[in-house]
Order: C-alpha cells, then structure tokens, then sequence
C-alpha cells in the first residue's frame, strides 16, 4: 500500500526530531509553510503535525504553533532476543499474570518474481511463508509475515539486519492489530543473511502502537 503524503511528512519531521536537527522546543513552520514546501494543501499539512502528536513529538498551541516536545531515550530492542521464540520474548515482556498466546500458520509457495529476485532464485521455486500472531489476555499485539528457505528456520545464517520504523502496514496485519487501514504502525524488518549476503530468511513484523521506539542496527550473528 503505498505510503500517504502526510505521512511521509511526518516521518520526514521525526526523524529530524529523533536525531536533534530540530532541538526541542523549537516551533514547527505554520500549516501554510509546511504545505508550500511540501507541494500538499494545508488539509495534509495538519494531518501530518496531528501524525507527529499521535507519536508523542510535538505539542500544539492554540493561535500560536506547534512545538517539539523533549524526546526520552530511545528503547532500543535487544539483539539478544533474535535467538529466542516469538513465546520466550513476550512471556519476558509481558507483566507477571498475563497470558500469552502466540498462533503460527505456515505453508509452502512458489516464489513468484520479486521475492525470487530478493532470495536469487528461479521464479517458481519453493519457499516457506509463516504468519506469526501475539496476543496478550486476549489483545493482539504483534502480527508477522516471514519468508525463508526451506529448512532454514531458525535460518543457518550469519548477519542479521534489522530496521524498526512507522509504516503503513499490510491490510491483515492492522486487521490483527485492530488499527484502522492506512495507518502507520511501529514495523520491523528483518534479513538473515550469510557472510556473502545470501538472503536466507526476511520478516516483516507490526506492533500495537507504543510498543516499541525507533532503532535500527546490524549485528553479527554468533554460530555453534
């Protein structure tokens, strides 16, 4: 689905917010300022300062403006927890009392000719895709789609690239989550990979809003 204006907007303001370019307390250019540099009517340019509000970066005056607001460190996830089960992370998480249920669907297709071109293969070559649901007493909180070689899950594999990030998720996933269609949740990315930047396994996970915060690194896997 592709990503709406206001978005893109938003995304561009946090991500100048989240690394200091636009100190806290600075003021926001006016609806009217953000439209004209944006190529966007003023309808879009409120959209995005409301996205900014929604993720806890900025405060708006009445009459006078929108201001960033003081940003707390960023949570970054443990790179730790890529060894572990979908069970074994949310029963870490999760407050003493609460259940978690994690649901797994998976089957095998045929690479059809982007994901053959991401894992350089043949178009019509087998893969296995896994569907991931979490939920917490009842209350979904995370949904993923994975993608990966056969017998390679856990992957075999020696890098690990992982991005978290607001994006528009797929249509099944805010299903899961109960969010409304369109709009940006917290996503990670994930890539396994070999020493030679074989792509051996890649999901695409989404979380309830607040979940997590923003980070993105690259580690080196350790191997048995």
């Amino acid at each position: 689905m592709p990503e709406p204006k206001y978005v893109a907007i938003a995304n561009k303001y946090a991500a100048d917010i989240r690394k200091g370019v636009i100190p806290p307390n600075v003021w926001l250019p006016s609806h009217t300022e953000i439209a004209r540099e944006n190529g966007v009517s003023e309808i879009v340019a409120r959209q995005a300062t409301s996205q900014l509000r929604r993720w806890g970066l900025v405060k708006t005056v009445e009459r006078r403006g929108t201001y960033v607001l003081a940003q707390r460190d960023d949570t970054r996830v443990s790179p730790e927890r890529q060894s572990e089960s979908p069970e074994t992370t949310y029963d870490t998480e999760a407050p003493t009392g609460v259940e978690v249920v994690i649901d797994r669907e998976s089957r095998e297709l045929k690479a059809d000719a982007e994901l053959a071109e991401l894992f350089g293969l043949d178009v019509g070559a087998t893969l296995m895709h896994e569907v991931v649901r979490a939920s917490e007493d009842g209350r979904p909180i995370s949904i993923s789609d994975t993608y990966h070689l056969p017998d390679q899950s856990p992957p075999d594999a020696d890098i690990l690239e992982e991005e978290l990030s607001e994006r528009v998720p797929p249509e099944s996933h805010a299903e899961w989550l109960g969010t409304p269609v369109g709009e940006p949740l917290m996503m990670v990315k994930q890539r396994f990979l070999t020493s030679a930047d074989r792509l051996l396994m890649t999901s695409d996970v989404s979380y309830i809003p607040g979940r997590y915060r923003t980070f993105s690194f690259r580690m080196v896997l350790p191997r048995e």
